[in-house]
């Protein structure tokens, strides 16, 4: 841990206070002039609200679809064996050749026969939401189909860890699914729901290649940590880079603890 983990880290919180960059020679401590000039830049707060905004929106996609997904291959029914492609299928492929297939499905060569549909598409959304906004849509889109059957198959193993039993009582107090979805299921899954969304959390402010593949580097709707390395490794201000990721500690922090008080809430003492 000390090795992978707490170096790093200390190496980046260091870095952050100096001047360090690939256009200056030597390095001086500059203290919290990094993060001064964050909390001033506009810029940054724009990728702040859009990185907050793709982990909002693929987190709970992600959390309906693996729920639906958990129960529909938790009973044997007609639909078991779609649901089982849908889980199973994005696993199927290694990550790279997945992002590069969605790629070019979502921004296709001129020489395939939906081109001219899939390039209208596009500028109809950018022309509605602002230049770059296919190009984040189709980000939410693959974490969206890629983490859902992850979520699906760890909540599954959830499912299967409660007692039958539970689910049998609950089919003879409740009248519909939907509140023995509400007031049973869901209840007993919650630790592993926490779990889910934490590693939705992390995965959301740290998705770098998948950002970077679909979008082709580019910043328009800019993710921070996509744009942290943007500075670091292809412009060189290793400083403001490091300053950048470490900006995403308050949050994960935050997230963690609202995480664990909603897991692991203060029990109630008699007066």
């Amino acid at each position: 841990m000390a090795l992978v983990l707490a170096y790093p880290v200390a190496w980046e919180a260091w870095i952050s206070l100096t001047s360090f960059s690939g256009a200056e020679e030597g390095r001086r401590f500059v203290g919290l002039a990094q993060y001064q000039r964050l909390a001033s830049d506009p810029f940054f707060w724009r990728a702040t609200v859009t990185t907050v905004v793709y982990f909002f929106v693929t987190t709970a996609a992600k959390l309906v679809l693996g729920v639906a997904l958990a129960l529909a291959l938790l009973r044997p029914s007609r639909l078991r064996g779609l649901a089982f492609l849908a889980v199973f299928l994005p696993w199927a492929y290694p990550g790279g050749v997945s992002v590069i297939a969605w790629y070019w499905m979502l921004n296709p060569p001129l020489i395939t026969s939906y081109s001219l549909f899939a390039g209208n598409l596009k500028h109809a959304v950018d022309g509605v939401l602002g230049a770059g906004a296919y190009a984040f849509l189709s980000v939410i889109l693959f974490n969206i189909w890629r983490g859902s059957s992850f979520t699906a198959v760890f909540l599954l193993a959830g499912l299967n860890a409660i007692p039958i039993e539970l689910f049998e009582y609950a089919d003879l107090e409740t009248r519909s699914a939907w509140q023995r979805l509400r007031h049973v299921t869901v209840p007993l899954l919650r630790p592993f729901l926490a779990l889910a969304v934490f590693l939705s959390f992390t995965t959301a402010f740290a998705d770098l290649a998948n950002v970077w593949m679909l979008t082709g580097g580019r910043v328009i709707f800019p993710v921070v940590g996509t744009y942290a390395y943007w500075l670091g490794i292809r412009d060189g201000q290793l400083a403001a880079s490091a300053a950048w990721s470490l900006s995403l500690v308050p949050l994960l922090a935050l997230g963690l603890l609202v995480l664990f008080r909603w897991f692991d809430p203060p029990e109630e003492r008699p007066a």
